[in-house]
């Protein structure tokens, strides 16, 4: 085994403007609510270009691209995932919903369910993602379908919203994948 070196990574990658054209993401999206830190925002973003996720839905005080703060995480990954920008998360989840689209709340609830047992009725799937110290507002989470959770296992009962963000959205495409014989 060795380390593939960079002229070989280049070769299994997409070009930007590939990317930006990509018509087979995978039918998932992210809701960002009120979730305040730049470098999170710039680093989900460099998840959701990894993962190809369909879009992120950036809303009420989430920050928007282009900041330099944004793109210093997200390396170049801003000018190429899809978004859009919403007034509040509310609006978002609504328009998911109206859509067809599964809403789940990334979130530690009563009535939560592991992240990485998805369903195929669950697809197409929005996660919802809250803000770094107080998750995601009550209103938000009643508007929602359901709830899905990270298991913990140390002393902390959460992870960083971005690393969360990348473990909760590979484990989603892995399973839509699966379901779908597309490994």
């Amino acid at each position: 085994m060795r380390k593939l070196v960079h002229a070989e990574l280049l070769q299994r990658r997409l070009t930007a403007e590939e990317a930006r054209r990509q018509d087979d993401r995978h039918p998932l999206s992210f809701i960002l609510h009120n979730v305040r830190s730049l470098y999170n925002v710039g680093s989900i973003f460099r998840s959701a270009d990894a993962l190809a996720l369909r879009e992120l839905l950036l809303c009420g005080y989430t920050p928007r691209p282009p900041r330099s703060e944004i793109a210093k995480t997200a390396l170049g990954a801003d000018e190429i995932v899809p978004w859009s920008g919403w007034d509040t998360a509310l609006e978002a989840v609504r328009r998911e919903k109206q859509a067809g689209r599964t809403v789940l709340a990334l979130e530690l609830t009563d009535a939560g369910r592991p992240h990485d047992e998805l369903r195929a009725a669950d697809f197409p799937l929005t996660l919802v993602l809250g803000n770094e110290l107080t998750g995601i507002d009550d209103e938000l989470l009643a508007e929602c379908d359901g709830a899905v959770e990270i298991p913990m296992f140390g002393v902390k009962h959460s992870f960083n919203v971005s690393v969360a963000a990348g473990i909760a959205g590979a484990a989603a495409v892995a399973c839509w994948r699966r379901l779908n014989n597309n490994h």
